[in-house]
């Protein structure tokens, strides 16, 4: 078969090889995947010509916003496309930078450890893109951060780099991306307040309303400003589910709940609702008949015929098709994958440090006996089950730590608490990875040990970009004997992955009970 195109970013990617005929497994067509590639050889090309003093702040926000719109489930739209690449085009030969577009072409054709070193930079930096972006609209940003886009833009493009100077690019890219989380991190809870925890009805109440998923809280916020006093109820979907916990948004007592669980069920579960949904940031299946005059997008998700909610934040088209659909005639009840009717939220940073005397005497005491960190991204391969049986099966004086999509798949279990907190503690988007790390650096503190000390297990699951930074993170931290699954990244050879399980310990998934027994034993 002829190669219409080459993607091998997402966990899901063809045979765990790469998606190479007329789509990927994404739904993203050959000419789509074709112009996102010119997309990045445009970004490519700036940061190989540019110096600083030709850096523009606009110049910058329209880098961060080109490699987010590349990341998987974010942009289907062509003409999106091409117009941003032109966007930043202009923009560039504004500020004076004279540059050659990079052929990407020659990245996937090279060889296989360069390719594997310089796609984890450029993934890397796809995922932390988004979480500048998310920084950035609440007014938040970091100038040595922003400038290392274009470090690593000119590192993908460096024919002469070998192993030597890339990997240190690649460590690099976790060390700037923790500094990307904690800015998100600074602007989210001075916006919005500290998260404090909640349970979440999975119930959607009789009358109108609108469902909103993705991770950008500003969204949120502007629609339950736009639809108070309405009778439009407010649900949120996906990664979305965290903003419950935040004290500016939980005020609005028209945010209702929890609609539907992780993003790879939305073409069944949207399929007949009587509601809009919104799509702020990626996650976005390319929408069925059946439900797609229902699907609106904003920021930088866009797909062919949607209507797409501008920069000035109008919802009034989304609102208008809430009331003409007016919603379930009678309470519906909702449940999760494990049959759950309510979900817990909001346990990050704050508020586990909050009890943190607590959590440190029980340790002391024999209480707790092991932390396990349960995160990532949740997806559709099959073996995904693997994460809902090994929570099940983890021992009942464990406490389980969870973010990302990942734990739809067991948010709704009921595993009991110790000295009162639950042994299941959502601490957020995946971007609130940065909440995890900040509570385990305290218990390290406590202990006066390292992280890699501590009774604390890692288990990832990874679909995307943004789990792809977030693990970059945790090994330049230090961090070790991280499982990661349900399959390794196509994008890493063998060579490279040797390299990281001799550093890092590393290591794949197996099934629930042989790692139970391999990390307790």
């Amino acid at each position: 078969m002829e190669k219409k195109m080459f993607c091998f970013q997402c966990e899901q990617t063809a045979l765990c090889k790469g998606c190479t005929g007329m789509a990927g497994v994404c739904g993203k067509k050959a000419d789509t995947a074709q112009l996102q590639d010119k997309l990045t050889g445009v970004m490519v090309g700036i940061g190989s010509a540019i110096d600083a003093s030709k850096v523009t702040k606009e110049l910058s926000k329209l880098i961060i916003s080109g490699l987010f719109t590349t990341i998987t489930n974010v942009n289907f739209n062509n003409d999106n496309i091409g117009a941003l690449a032109d966007k930043i085009k202009g923009e560039a030969f504004k500020a004076g930078i004279s540059f050659t577009e990079y052929d990407m072409n020659k990245v996937w054709d090279c060889n296989e450890d360069i390719r594997s070193l310089k796609s984890l930079i450029l993934f890397g930096i796809r995922g932390m893109a988004a979480y500048a972006y998310h920084a950035m609209v609440l007014g938040y940003r970091d100038n040595d951060m922003e400038i290392f886009f274009y470090k690593a833009l000119s590192a993908i493009g460096n024919e002469t780099y070998g192993l030597n100077e890339l990997l240190p690019v690649v460590l690099e890219v976790g060390e700037k991306n923790l500094t990307c989380m904690a800015l998100l991190d600074k602007a989210n809870t001075e916006s919005f307040g500290h998260p404090v925890p909640v349970q979440v009805p999975l119930m959607v109440e009789k009358g109108p309303f609108i469902v909103i998923s993705g991770h950008d809280l500003y969204d949120l916020k502007q629609l339950l400003i736009q639809t108070e006093k309405k009778g439009i109820n407010i649900y949120t979907h996906g990664e979305m589910l965290p903003a419950h916990g935040y004290p500016e948004l939980k005020k609005y007592s028209h945010l209702k709940g929890n609609f539907g669980t992780a993003w790879q069920n939305q073409q069944k579960e949207f399929a007949d609702i009587p509601a809009p949904v919104i799509f702020t940031t990626n996650c976005l299946m390319p929408p069925r008949a059946s439900y797609a005059d229902r699907v609106f997008t904003t920021e930088m998700v866009s797909y062919p015929e949607l209507v797409h909610i501008g920069e000035d934040k109008d919802f009034t088209p989304v609102i208008n098709k809430a009331l003409e659909l007016g919603g379930y005639k009678e309470d519906t009840q909702f449940t999760g994958i494990n049959g759950g009717k309510s979900t817990m939220t909001g346990f990050a940073r704050n508020t586990v440090l909050s009890v943190a005397d607590k959590v440190i005497e029980g340790v002391k005491s024999g209480a707790i006996k092991h932390f396990f960190l349960v995160a990532g991204c949740d997806g559709a391969k099959p073996g995904r089950n693997y994460y809902t049986e090994f929570v099940k099966q983890t021992p009942a004086d464990s406490i389980v730590l969870t973010l990302a999509c990942g734990k739809f798949r067991f948010n709704d279990l009921d595993l009991g608490t110790i000295g009162g907190l639950p042994r299941i503690l959502d601490m957020g988007q995946c971007n609130d990875a940065y909440s995890a790390i900040q509570v385990a650096v305290a218990l390290s503190k406590a202990f006066n040990c390292g992280v890699n000390d501590l009774p604390l297990s890692i288990v990832l699951s990874w679909y995307e970009q943004k789990a792809v930074c977030v693990l970059l993170t945790l090994l330049h931290l230090g961090i070790k004997n991280i499982l990661l699954g349900p399959s390794l990244p196509a994008f890493v050879s063998p060579n490279v992955l040797k390299v990281l399980v001799d550093t890092f310990n590393i290591g794949p998934t197996t099934t629930p009970e042989e790692d139970l027994k391999k990390i307790l034993g």
